[in-house]
């Protein structure tokens, strides 16, 4: 087949074409999906082989978590199960020893590249770890401790002697690739050498300085949780960022000094007492986001109309809410706030019932909020007797077939645990963020199927590729 005839938009499984056989692809006879090399068939144009790694395929029947390796002559793998299986250590069942286990055996067992014939030596040539490698003969985590050095260099060759455990933290990531992608971003690049070199403080205020501001809420995430920074309420920090980039937009001098009283006063002595009993949730940090644009609007309002907030009256208070009441309805904070601060005349808020009057069904009684779901730990699931419990109350709820043994299969390939930011985590659902669970908003529709399937998202990575990523 000449170059030419490759049409980019046909779903087509060209392996067979490459120069490189499946043994040395990484696919020997006993390889990662357990198949013989033997040479593979030509694939007819618009037909897509499946991947035959088990985290594509669909989890078995029954409740066992054994997954026996399918059959035939070829094996595929897309790029994500490839990655998985250079990135699988465990004892071998071959040799015993526990080192990298990229093979599976017909069993189920792992294989180390020693009994997975045709795997290839994946040993480091700078620290002579097994690993997958980024560039030739270095394995990716050497790879990253060598951009670190230059990230972190505070001038004089060396890391600042404060960033070590966070240089520590991150070059022993069981993902490496995760790291280098995330280093390789020109803004946190930026960022990391400007804590290095101390051109900002490395402290909470001196983060503060630094943009963009979600990058900078993972990297302080990241440094509280190696101690490099005292603990501190992420959402609190948050709204405070806002406030100092909001507060300046508002024109009027008067306005503004209202604002910041009402800010300082009211809102974050309100986010402050919630952080003293616990985390502050993101729907509480929203709220008092939108005290404070409400609160900016209807300072304006009021201006429309040719008075100060010292010369409301309830006219303008009865047209403020007759706009939306629902929508307006948290001005009640800002006015009352006002009224017992003597910074306008005591007015009447009006008040109206915002409940559902429809009851609730038993099925919405019997459901729980997705911030309750989000927060249990690894031992809220006990696995006694053959039984799979989940304790989200008293007592543990049983958990059906054949849920339970996808979630047994869960336990073991849990998200967000191979980077910097939750290895150690003992959160059922590890979030993004360092030492934080799952948050509510990822449970939409479109990302909570990886929950029911692991795997699926590799498979959806596997439809974007056409090729698994080279040995090196």
């Amino acid at each position: 087949m000449q170059p030419e005839a490759y049409d980019p938009k046909l779903d087509v499984d060209f392996t067979p074409l490459r120069k490189q056989d499946l043994a040395t692809a990484g696919l020997g006879r006993s390889g990662w999906a357990g198949l013989r090399s033997s040479p593979a068939p030509p694939v007819p144009v618009g037909r897509r082989t499946p991947c035959a790694g088990p985290a594509c395929r669909p989890p078995p029947p029954s409740s066992s978590r054994a997954s026996a390796a399918p059959t035939g002559p070829r094996a595929y793998l897309c790029a994500g199960c490839y990655a998985q299986a250079l990135e699988t250590y465990g004892t071998c069942t071959g040799c015993g020893v526990d080192r990298l286990t990229p093979g599976l055996a017909p069993d189920g067992g792992k294989l180390c590249t020693d009994y997975a014939d045709g795997l290839g030596n994946f040993t480091c040539e700078r620290c002579g770890q097994e690993a997958r490698r980024y560039r030739r003969g270095i394995c990716g985590r050497c790879v990253l401790a060598e951009r670190l050095h230059e990230l972190l260099d505070d001038g004089t060759g060396r890391i600042r002697p404060e960033l070590l455990p966070l240089f520590d933290t991150l070059r022993q990531m069981r993902r490496p690739w995760g790291g280098l992608t995330w280093t390789n971003q020109p803004h946190v690049q930026q960022n990391l050498q400007a804590l290095a070199r101390n051109q900002v403080p490395l402290t909470h205020e001196g983060l503060s300085q630094l943009t963009p501001w979600r990058s900078v809420a993972y990297l302080r995430d990241l440094l509280m949780q190696c101690g490099v920074l005292p603990p501190a309420d992420r959402h609190l920090l948050l709204f405070q960022r806002l406030l100092a980039e909001k507060l300046p937009t508002v024109s009027d001098p008067e306005h503004r000094k209202l604002l910041d009283l009402f800010a300082t006063w009211h809102i974050q002595r309100r986010l402050r007492t919630l952080a003293s009993r616990g985390l502050v949730t993101g729907s509480q940090t929203q709220q008092a986001r939108n005290k404070l644009y409400l609160a900016i609007n209807f300072l304006d309002h009021i201006a429309q109309r040719g008075r100060a907030l010292a010369d409301c009256t309830q006219a303008d208070v009865d047209t403020w809410y007759a706009g939306g009441y629902t929508a307006r309805r948290l001005t009640h904070s800002f006015l009352r706030w006002a009224m017992q601060s003597k910074h306008m005349p005591t007015v009447t808020i009006p008040h109206r019932s915002t409940a559902n009057p429809k009851p609730i069904t038993q099925h919405q009684r019997l459901a729980l909020p997705l911030t309750r779901i989000t927060r249990p730990s690894t031992d809220d699931v006990q696995h006694e007797n053959g039984k799979v419990l989940v304790r989200l109350g008293d007592p543990p709820s049983p958990v059906p077939a054949p849920f339970d043994g996808m979630l047994l299969n869960f336990l073991e390939q849990r998200p967000n645990t191979k980077t910097a930011t939750n290895p150690d985590a003992r959160w059922l659902f590890p979030g993004r963020r360092a030492g934080q669970p799952m948050t509510p908003e990822a449970w939409h529709p479109g990302s909570a199927n990886w929950a029911s399937r692991p795997g699926q998202d590799a498979q959806r990575r596997s439809a974007n590729s056409s090729s698994r990523p080279p040995l090196r």
